[in-house]
């Protein structure tokens, strides 16, 4: 059976993220002072001291979740990681991902990352947009309630992160009707996210139409490990299947469920690595699927413990 490494997105930071990794390993810290060198903030000293709302902010948050995720990355190739089966990243992790399978340079990432989260914090007015977590619903039904409610003002289901678990996004007042009619229609629990932005819902298409003109402007190559991306659960094609996904990426939803059951069903995935701060996607993988074993690695602990791990799945 088979490894893959997953890369998480939003709502993973926290103050003093990686610290304990950071003093095991260099790179962990060099990584993010690439970051500050090409965007001039100090990405290292946001992640260590906060505050916790200046890290929640998208425009702080994606450049350093993808810092994250790459500092981990590379640590734990410094240690010895095998070549995975195939890769995959939640939302802006799937950018992460694209650095990792070498489809994607660092310092070109960063820069898109960092226009990406400029314009995705642009794309409503302050207070218009939002996000809210349905849970104990079926996918059906969660979709079933937004088009219920959506009409003038957007509402739509966005995230599928595991089964009875999916968030929604779009106008604030929409999302809260959404959100008293899913507890009416049996939800087990129904609530507003501390999230200002309605990613990856068509409110996004505008942000995703400039982001495009850029993503057209970098050098790509073709990846060199499958790389499962989120708009369709699958690894592409070739690399101009890749970019047209990429390119619609912020205004399509997040099919993370079949994502993980593509690893497990088309690469034989029976252990998962999450490369990045917290574990999210761990709880997620034990949602979707309980025989997948889901490793995080963010101490040197648990990081090593997940290089064993992966030695004996390959």
């Amino acid at each position: 059976m088979n490894f893959a490494v997953v890369f998480p997105g939003q709502g993973s930071q926290s103050v003093g993220m990686l610290k304990a990794l950071a003093a095991e390993y260099k790179v962990v810290a060099e990584t993010f002072a690439e970051a500050s060198d090409v965007l001039d903030i100090d990405y290292w000293s946001l992640a260590q001291n906060g505050p916790d709302t200046e890290i929640s902010d998208t425009r702080i948050t994606q450049p350093l979740m993808y810092a994250g995720g790459i500092a981990v990355w590379r640590a734990l190739n410094e240690v010895g990681l095998p070549k995975p089966a195939a890769i995959a990243g939640h939302s802006l992790g799937e950018l992460t991902a694209l650095v990792a399978s070498g489809a994607l340079n660092y310092a070109d990432g960063l820069k898109l990352v960092y226009q990406r989260a400029q314009l995705m914090s642009a794309a409503v007015p302050d207070g218009e947009g939002g996000m809210a977590a349905l849970l104990g619903m079926s996918d059906e039904d969660v979709i079933a309630v937004c088009k219920e409610v959506s009409g003038e003002r957007v509402v739509e289901a966005v995230n599928f992160n595991a089964p009875g678990q999916v968030a929604i996004s779009g106008h604030k007042d929409a999302l809260e009707k959404c959100v008293n009619l899913a507890k009416e229609r049996g939800a087990k629990k129904a609530i507003m996210l501390p999230v200002s932005v309605p990613n990856h819902s068509s409110l996004m298409r505008d942000a995703g139409a400039k982001l495009a003109e850029t993503i057209d402007s970098i050098e790509w190559q073709t990846p060199s490990v499958p790389l499962v991306q989120n708009a369709q659960a699958v690894a592409p094609a070739d690399k101009a299947a890749m970019l047209e996904s990429l390119r619609a990426h912020v205004f399509s939803p997040v099919q993370w469920t079949r994502s993980i059951e593509c690893l497990r069903d088309q690469y034989q995935v029976s252990t998962l690595v999450e490369s990045g701060p917290g574990k999210v996607l761990c709880g997620l993988c034990k949602r979707i699927d309980r025989s997948i074993v889901s490793l995080p690695t963010e101490s040197p602990d648990t990081l090593l413990a997940a290089i064993e791990a992966t030695k004996v799945n390959t």
